[in-house]
C-alpha cells in the first residue's frame, strides 16, 4: 500500500515510433511508486502502438482513430488518466528524456492550494548543458511570448524556483481537479499557444504557475515537425500569439502589437537562418 499520489505520465504520440524507446526506457526508471504512463497515439501509421505493445507492455494506451491534434489528443488522455483514479497528471512530449526523479519535485510544490501548475527545467538533448526553457513570460504589450535562459548556458541564476506566466506544454504537472475545472486544453489553438493560454487562465482564478529546477528533463527540439526552427513551426507560432493576443490583450494593447509586430517576423526570421 503505498501513500504516495497517484500520477498518470500523459505522453502524446504521432508517428513517433522513433522517439518512444528514449523516451519511456527513462519514465520506467523514475523514483515513484505510485506512477502509470499513458501512452495517447494520435492515430500513427509507423507501427507505433504495435512497437509500444511489445517493447513496453506495462504502458497503458489510448488509440485515436485519427490525428486530433495536441490539445484535444491530450485532453482525451486525460480524460482516460481521470476515469482511472489519477489525483495528478504530467503532460509529457514523446520526445524527451526524463532524469529518474523529475516526478517528486513536480508533485510536491502543489500540496500548497495556490499553486496550480508547476513545470521542469528542459535541456536541449543534443547540448545538454544549454537550457531551452527555464521559465516562460507573456508579454501582451509587445505579442511576445517566450521562454527564459533559451539558449543559454545553465547557472545558478536559472536554477531558482521561481513563478513564471506559463508553463510549456513539453512537461507541466497539474491536479486533476484543477485541469478538469478549467476543462483543459482550448481546442481551437492549432498546435502552439494552448499551453500559454491554459496558464494565462490558470492564472486568472487566482493560481500560480511555478518553474521547478529541480525537476529536470532533455528535449529532441520539435523533432515531429522538421526542427526547432522549421518555418512550419514559426507560422504556427505566430498564429498561436495572435490568437493568445486577441483573446487576452485590452484594445489599447493592440496598437503597440501592431507596432511590433514587424520586428517580431525579423527576429524570427534572423533565428531561423541563424539556427536551423
Amino acid at each position: 500500500m503505498t501513500d504516495q499520489p497517484s500520477i498518470y505520465i500523459i505522453v502524446l504520440n504521432w508517428n513517433g515510433k522513433n522517439l518512444l524507446d528514449d523516451c519511456l526506457s527513462s519514465l520506467l526508471e523514475v523514483v515513484h511508486n505510485n506512477y502509470k504512463i499513458l501512452l495517447v497515439d494520435n492515430g500513427s501509421t509507423d507501427d507505433s502502438v504495435e512497437f509500444v505493445r511489445a517493447q513496453y507492455p506495462s504502458v497503458d494506451i489510448l488509440q485515436l482513430d485519427k490525428n486530433h491534434g495536441f490539445a484535444k489528443g491530450n485532453n482525451l488522455g486525460f480524460e482516460y488518466a481521470k476515469n482511472n483514479g489519477a489525483e495528478f497528471v504530467i503532460f509529457l512530449n514523446n520526445d524527451t528524456i526524463v532524469e529518474p526523479n523529475f516526478v517528486e519535485p513536480l508533485i510536491s510544490p502543489l500540496s500548497d492550494e495556490s499553486i496550480g501548475q508547476t513545470v521542469s527545467k528542459i535541456y536541449y538533448a543534443d547540448d545538454p548543458e544549454k537550457i531551452w526553457y527555464a521559465g516562460g513570460r507573456i508579454n501582451l504589450w509587445t505579442g511576445n511570448i517566450y521562454h527564459i535562459g533559451i539558449r543559454k548556458a545553465d547557472c545558478a541564476e536559472l536554477s531558482v524556483q521561481t513563478e513564471t506566466d506559463y508553463a510549456t506544454g513539453c512537461c507541466f504537472a497539474m491536479r486533476v481537479n484543477d485541469y478538469s475545472d478549467l476543462k483543459g486544453f482550448d481546442e481551437s489553438f492549432p498546435m502552439y499557444g494552448e499551453d500559454a493560454d491554459l496558464s494565462i487562465r490558470l492564472r486568472n482564478i487566482g493560481r500560480k504557475v511555478v518553474f521547478v529546477p529541480e525537476s529536470k528533463i532533455y528535449h529532441k527540439v520539435s523533432a515531429s515537425i522538421g526542427g526547432a526552427f522549421s518555418l512550419s513551426k514559426i507560422k504556427r507560432k505566430s498564429t498561436a500569439n495572435m490568437k493568445i493576443m486577441f483573446k487576452y490583450a485590452q484594445p489599447y494593447q493592440w496598437l503597440i502589437q501592431l507596432l511590433c509586430l514587424p520586428l517580431l517576423i525579423v527576429c524570427g526570421l534572423i533565428k531561423f537562418f541563424r539556427y536551423r
